[in-house]
């Protein structure tokens, strides 16, 4: 049998690389490990991982892709900040979008469509039993893009995958203001969610779409002002 080639065994090794840095950094991002506006050093990050600076480079290129962190004009990089002063029209865009893709969800679904929801529903609901906040916020936008994408419109699904991929820090805070222990009832949200789509009820899912996005934006309103408060009193 005759030897692999060694350019693409090199570049395997490259590309795990590449997954394990840009996993590890996303991650701790979006666990506000990385606090927003921290310096990214490259070759820290190359001591660190024990690889080369290519692999470390083509990782914050992808990081960089998810606005999660951002180049300077200066060309140094940075984990970026959360636009908390345009927080108000993203939240308009939130809940407009959680109320729209779920009502042409009803309208529109397919019994593969409905497979495919109960599967990420299932994964949600084992995020928040084992109280994993990374998993829950991959779940929770993935239960969501599934039933945007049960809507038929590509458009919104693509606008509101954007969304969900720009809020991700703001859902760590969201989980953290529970301890991460995030109350079952969000979990019965989301089967109340699932049962409209089925029955298709295009009235009740746009308002069990639109009270499931407001109570996300309250609580996060809620805490923001917490924190406002303490950042007074010291």
């Amino acid at each position: 049998m005759a030897d692999s080639d060694p350019e693409q065994t090199l570049e395997r090794k490259r590309g795990s690389g590449v997954k394990l840095v840009y996993d590890l950094l996303r991650d701790e991002i979006l666990d506000l490990k990385l606090a927003p506006g921290s310096a990214i050093d490259e070759v820290a990050l190359a001591a660190r991982f024990g690889m080369s600076r290519t692999p470390i480079r083509e990782a914050l290129v992808r990081l960089v892709s998810e606005g999660l962190i951002e180049t300077l004009p200066n060309r140094s990089t940075m984990v970026s900040n959360i636009d908390f002063l345009g927080m108000h029209a993203y939240f308009d865009a939130l809940v407009l979008m959680y109320r729209v893709t779920t009502r042409l969800a009803a309208q529109h679904h397919r019994p593969e469509d409905l497979e495919n929801i109960r599967a990420h529903q299932a994964e949600f609901s084992d995020a928040v039993r084992s109280q994993d906040a990374l998993a829950m916020i991959a779940t929770n936008a993935a239960f969501h893009s599934a039933i945007a994408a049960a809507g038929r419109n590509a458009y919104y699904a693509g606008f509101f995958d954007r969304l969900l991929g720009e809020g991700r820090r703001m859902l760590r805070l969201y989980y953290q203001s529970y301890e991460d222990r995030l109350p079952n009832r969000f979990v019965d949200e989301h089967e109340e969610i699932i049962a409209a789509i089925a029955a298709r009820d295009v009235d009740a899912a746009d308002r069990l779409g639109k009270a499931h996005g407001e109570q996300i934006v309250e609580q996060i309103g809620r805490l923001l002002t917490r924190h406002e408060r303490q950042d007074i009193e010291l």
